[in-house]
């Protein structure tokens, strides 16, 4: 080894922007009840976790997969009933596809815009990829800002537009008809979010055919599929084809292609597991309604994010008494003392309504 070579650091080589990022956290969970993570805490009923099994048993693992995976992209058209010429372009979760899109667009000078506070990854990966960020804060109530969101897509003329629909971390469902201004208004791609679909009373699928400029995006994590690590993206096939460029070969495995082509044919369960997280989330939030000093905010995803002062310490009881959520205090200047639940199964939910109230009362 060279001298040179040696004496080369991280410092010297990596971008500066990268430098000064913080990786992605996930905390450690072990013996906790995880309600962190926005997940579904159902298992699946023991007959399809056989039929599974014995379908993994027979996967040809030694074999690359289906590149096109083309069994699933078809399984996926079908229980999203995609307007007609529209495609879909999969990803190893959402996380891939909001690069591929990044780097797709990346050109000198260009912008990403999306509403903060909402997805982290959003900011993350145009930073990634070189993209300049521009975030336009909500409304008090989280809502869109719809004046404020215009005015800045006629200043930024931004490549690639970002609405969470529900947003993450706040939870609520945007006005439809805001969303559809700033499709209008913008000159680039805007991209509607919708992670949170099975919890959520709308969608923009039905609006794929209406604008050249809108793509939506699902991932199957929150239903069901957090392990399989899947997402998609639909809209014209015009757009995807670019996309499918930029895609790494052999992207969605073996696995995850067979065990969710299987959980799509039972799509029925996973909808039915989601009905029960709807019907656990309005208990939910009646129960922190009932709570002094907790502000819970309309949520149309698997989570609710509520405000409570000294947030920090009240997380820090929270996993001190075996239930873990996510603290958002210190993340963005709106959520100063905010914390986020996922709804869990009813007893994970009232473990925590318990947990909560002893931890308020121990700081009163």
């Amino acid at each position: 080894m060279s001298a040179a070579s040696s004496a080369v650091t991280p410092n010297q080589l990596i971008r500066k922007e990268i430098q000064s990022l913080h990786a992605y956290h996930v905390p450690p969970s072990a013996d906790m009840i995880k309600l962190d993570a926005m997940e579904n805490p159902y298992q699946l009923p023991q007959a399809l976790r056989d039929e599974i099994a014995r379908k993994v048993a027979d996967a040809a693992i030694n074999r690359y997969p289906d590149a096109g995976a083309h069994q699933l992209k078809e399984d996926i058209r079908k229980v999203t009933q995609l307007p007609a010429g529209t495609d879909v372009l999969l990803g190893n979760g959402s996380d891939e596809i909001i690069q591929l899109l990044a780097m797709a667009v990346a050109k000198p000078d260009a912008v990403l815009l999306s509403v903060e506070p909402s997805f982290v990854m959003y900011k993350m990966i145009a930073t990634f990829v070189g993209m300049r960020y521009v975030g336009v804060p909500l409304a008090e109530d989280f809502s869109l800002d719809l004046g404020a969101t215009l005015a800045a897509i006629e200043r930024e003329r931004p490549a690639l537009v970002f609405l969470a629909y529900p947003n993450n971390p706040t939870g609520n469902l945007f006005d439809a008809e805001a969303v559809r201004r700033i499709i209008e208004a913008s000159p680039g791609l805007v991209v509607v979010d919708e992670a949170y679909y099975a919890f959520a009373s709308d969608s923009f699928i039905p609006h794929l055919g209406k604008y050249g400029n809108l793509l939506v995006m699902r991932t199957y994590s929150k239903l069901g599929m957090a392990g399989l690590r899947l997402g998609f993206i639909a809209g014209d096939k015009a757009w995807l084809e670019q996309l499918d460029k930029l895609r790494l070969p052999y992207n969605v495995g073996v696995l995850p292609q067979l065990v969710a082509s299987t959980l799509l044919a039972h799509h029925d369960v996973l909808l039915a597991q989601a009905e029960n997280i709807r019907s656990e989330r309005t208990k939910m939030m009646a129960a922190l309604n009932k709570m002094v000093g907790v502000q819970a905010y309309p949520s149309e995803a698997n989570f609710i994010l509520f405000r409570v002062a000294k947030a920090t310490q009240i997380f820090e009881g929270l996993k001190q008494r075996g239930v873990l959520i996510k603290n958002l205090n210190g993340g963005h200047p709106s959520l100063t003392d905010c914390l986020r639940v996922t709804v869990g199964t009813p007893d994970e939910d009232a473990r925590f309504i318990a947990a909560l109230q002893d931890s308020i009362n121990q700081l009163a």
